[in-house]
């Protein structure tokens, strides 16, 4: 059963670090695609990052911010969040797509999602 659960979210001030992890189980995150995402209120959700055997992908609004690593001895990934700013504020999820580096983008559709994880940033 495939099976992803987020931690490490809460509130920051702007200019502060997070660091989020996705903790996955069913299946091995060597093999797939990972992806992070968010959703703020009344807003559509937003590819923030990926990673894959290949490379890594950030959107516009993170790059040289946010860095997105995992770990295959723990089966984890992870997402580094650094200077954060107000309009970061948002429900992050972490995502699987059963597909490799060259098959996966940030608009992509991912097949397994967490239950997210709330991340507040105030001015």
């Amino acid at each position: 059963q495939v099976q992803l659960v987020e931690s490490g979210g809460g509130s920051v001030q702007a200019g502060g670090s997070l660091r989020l992890s996705c903790a996955a189980s069913g299946f091995l995150i060597s093999w797939y695609c990972m992806g992070w995402f968010r959703q703020a209120p009344g807003k559509e959700r937003e590819g923030v990052a990926l990673i894959a055997r290949g490379g890594t992908r950030y959107s516009d609004s993170v790059k040289g911010r946010f860095t997105i690593s995992q770990d295959n001895t723990k089966n984890t990934l992870d997402l580094q969040m650094n200077s954060l700013k107000p309009e970061d504020t948002a429900v992050y999820y972490c995502a699987a797509r059963p597909r490799s580096f060259y098959d996966c983008y940030l608009g992509s559709d991912f097949d397994y999602w967490g239950q997210g994880t709330q991340v507040t940033v105030s001015s």
